[in-house]
């Protein structure tokens, strides 16, 4: 029986308190021009235990800048083992973040430097922690006919392509990739359907896609595309971040079978 394509939970965190956003509007130069779809009033280790309740594997907690760090440790302590961090990762930070319980850790502006990437310091953080305990975000923004990944809350465009060959090398020093299609993050208005058939083409490992989705066939839309080799991660359609596209327990339902 060929594997589904899985529903894989997030918990994304805004000065302390889990948000959802509009992903191309997250400015450190201009912080006036964010826009918020979703403010919760429950603490990020509430929807940890939500998740570690429903048997949700694979989540991920995000650091949107600074300010993050006491509620990222409420997610992990509420499930320890059960969810991945990501955000300001680095060579120092990196064993930290497991030893407070994280799954893993993910990684991508530390890559890179000046918007360059840095085989280097990949090779480090891989050789430091484990590659069965690293997961490596890229983030996409469309140029061109292409993708490039971009850095530092999805502002900046990195100088490598997203595409079979960067994808395998990265592989090599990591056990995942998630996938943000940063142009499209926050919007509800569909996924980026042509990416997610490229990385049924290209992954050679766990991968989760992050961007768009707004109804539970987005689902089945992804494993027709990628085969099954990409999950999916819901956001402002979500009923438990203020949606009302899509029902939390329906997509519980959907791991389940």
């Amino acid at each position: 029986m060929s594997r589904r394509s899985c529903f894989r939970p997030c918990i994304d965190l805004h000065d302390g308190k889990v948000k959802q956003i509009i992903g191309g509007t997250l400015s450190e130069a201009a912080p006036e021009t964010l826009k918020t779809n979703f403010v919760s009033s429950q603490s990020a280790g509430y929807f940890a235990r939500l998740y570690r309740d429903n048997s949700l594997e694979g989540g991920h907690v995000i650091k949107l800048g600074s300010g993050n760090d006491a509620a990222a440790r409420d997610a992990l302590s509420a499930w320890p083992g059960g969810l991945q961090i990501g955000g300001g990762i680095n060579d120092t930070n990196a064993q930290g973040w497991l030893d407070a319980g994280a799954s893993k850790v993910i990684v991508t502006s530390y890559l890179f430097p000046d918007a360059k990437f840095s085989l280097e310091r990949l090779k480090a953080l891989s050789a430091a922690v484990g590659k069965d305990r690293l997961v490596v975000d890229v983030s996409c923004r469309k140029r061109g006919d292409g993708w490039f990944v971009a850095m530092n809350k999805w502002q900046d465009i990195t100088d490598m392509e997203v595409n079979e060959a960067s994808l395998d090398l990265l592989s090599r020093y990591c056990s995942e990739f998630l996938i943000h299609a940063a142009d499209v993050e926050g919007l509800c208005k569909g996924i980026d359907e042509e990416l997610v058939a490229k990385l049924g083409e290209w992954v050679r490992i766990p991968c989760t896609y992050a961007g768009g989705a707004r109804a539970i066939d987005d689902l089945d839309l992804v494993h027709r595309l990628s085969g099954g080799k990409v999950d999916l991660t819901y956001g402002s359609s979500l009923d438990i971040f203020g949606g009302n596209l899509v029902v939390f327990t329906e997509l519980v339902e959907h791991n389940k079978r």
